[in-house]
């Protein structure tokens, strides 16, 4: 069956327009729950926890939800802005059946969406959000008032995961003597991340760390890391770590001001583990993933294999393989070995340890990697389109991928969370690769704008 709700990572849109409304987070808060409580199998009262990002619209969402799963019966557990992994945390240590984040994650303040996990701390399956939207359907009900959900804030979710985090790196770990800038996009990392890396020792500068719920994601965090590199250059920092608004994405600056994205701190997380014996054969990474990290990794003797671009997708490779470690150029790095989902705080102190190990500086580090020229176009569409429809779009492609050879790859994708269509050039040659990207993507806007 088809979902009509559900993407590849969620519910996501603008607030105020279908379905990102309070009465449908309602129907949908009460719709999971009927579906989470069956599956719990009638085993005493079963219990939801909810998290959120700083975006204003979470509070409005966060009541509408509460309202709907208490109606159905199911306990909430409330832990008020919280990086999304931590929910994925929470969901397992506190037993409960499902956790549910609030967030539109890179995105900005004027979008929100809802994230499921369920009680491994997993994306839900399929057939558990085809039952949520067979629920949608119906009309709500209201349990016997003997029955209504019950509602608790936990307070100390905050230090749980920070604890966390912490716990991750090898004992007798430490960062003194490192000084680091942090940007957490004003989003829900602010309150976590900067204690982290400073309870372990380091010098932390932290930037994006006052949230007003409509400052998310605005000219800071792993979407704009021009302010983080400034900081970087003028206060000479060792590096800059940037968080997304959700916190399960993460980018480095280094010491030059130089972004490090997310194939090279994976290419720097294999080879650590190469050095230490505990690699895989190899590691997951998605359509996206540069040429330069298939190229450095088959040196070392590993393999790239490549799934769809979405981190469910990312994780379900690495199950199907029996890796451990896979991830996306944005920054969403699984390191399944250690949490169940993407983390950028876990993602970044393995980066850490690796460096600390190497003794290398974060750019000497990245030079054992050699990226290809990549240009990626963000063209906005009417709505979901089928590109196989669409026959000049296909001979474009053609000719663009005629022209690379076996220099470059071309790669058009429709976005899972957005009206648009990502168009893709790869090859040896920057200004090359520029041109063909912008001679594709002018094409897809006339055919499919």
């Amino acid at each position: 069956m088809k979902k009509q709700y559900f993407g590849t990572d969620g519910i996501r849109g603008l607030v105020g327009e279908a379905p990102i409304t309070p009465d449908f987070m309602l129907k949908l808060g009460w719709a999971s729950g009927r579906v989470f409580a069956r599956e719990a199998g009638g085993e005493g009262r079963c219990t939801v926890i909810i998290g959120k990002d700083t975006r204003v619209s979470g509070y409005m969402f966060e009541s509408a939800l509460e309202a709907g799963l208490v109606a159905a019966g199911v306990n909430v557990k409330l832990l008020g802005p919280m990086p999304t992994p931590a929910v994925a945390l929470m969901t397992r240590t506190q037993a409960a059946v499902a956790g549910i984040v609030i967030s539109a994650s890179h995105n900005p303040f004027y979008d929100n969406g809802i994230k499921f996990f369920s009680a491994s701390g997993s994306k839900l399956p399929d057939d558990i959000e085809l039952a949520i939207e067979a629920e949608l359907d119906q009309p709500v009900t209201t349990v016997q008032s003997r029955e209504i959900g019950k509602v608790l804030r936990v307070v100390d979710a905050a230090g749980r995961y920070i604890e966390f985090c912490k716990s991750t790196v090898p004992e007798g770990f430490n960062l003194r003597g490192l000084r680091i800038a942090v940007d957490c996009a004003h989003g829900a990392t602010y309150h976590i991340a900067p204690s982290v890396f400073s309870e372990l020792g380091a010098e932390v500068t932290a930037i994006g760390v006052q949230p007003d719920g409509f400052n998310i994601n605005e000219g800071v965090g792993s979407t704009d890391t021009a302010a983080l590199a400034d900081i970087v250059r003028r206060q000479g920092v060792d590096l800059g770590i940037a968080f997304d608004g959700d916190g399960d994405r993460v980018l480095f600056v280094d010491g030059t001001g130089e972004l490090v994205d997310g194939d090279e701190l994976l290419y720097m997380i294999a080879m650590y583990r190469l050095a230490r014996g505990t690699s895989d054969a190899g590691v997951v990474g998605t359509l996206m993933s540069n040429l330069g990290l298939e190229l450095a990794l088959r040196e070392e003797g590993l393999q790239l294999v490549r799934a769809q671009v979405g981190d469910r997708y990312v994780k379900e490779r690495m199950e199907a393989e029996g890796w451990y470690l896979g991830g996306e150029s944005s920054g969403h790095i699984i390191c399944s070995d250690i949490t169940t989902t993407g983390d950028g705080i876990v993602a970044a102190l393995q980066v850490l340890v690796a460096l600390k190990a190497a003794g290398m500086d974060l750019a000497s580090y990245r030079a054992g990697m050699s990226k290809f020229p990549q240009k990626m176009i963000n063209v906005t569409v009417s709505g979901k389109v089928n590109l196989a429809d669409f026959p000049a779009v296909t001979a474009a492609v053609c000719r663009v991928e005629a022209q690379l050879g076996k220099r470059g790859r071309v790669l058009l994708r429709p976005s899972g969370t957005e009206p648009k269509v990502r168009v893709m050039v790869e090859g040896e040659d920057a200004a090359e690769v520029d041109a063909l990207c912008a001679e594709l993507a002018a094409e897809v806007a006339r055919e499919l704008g």
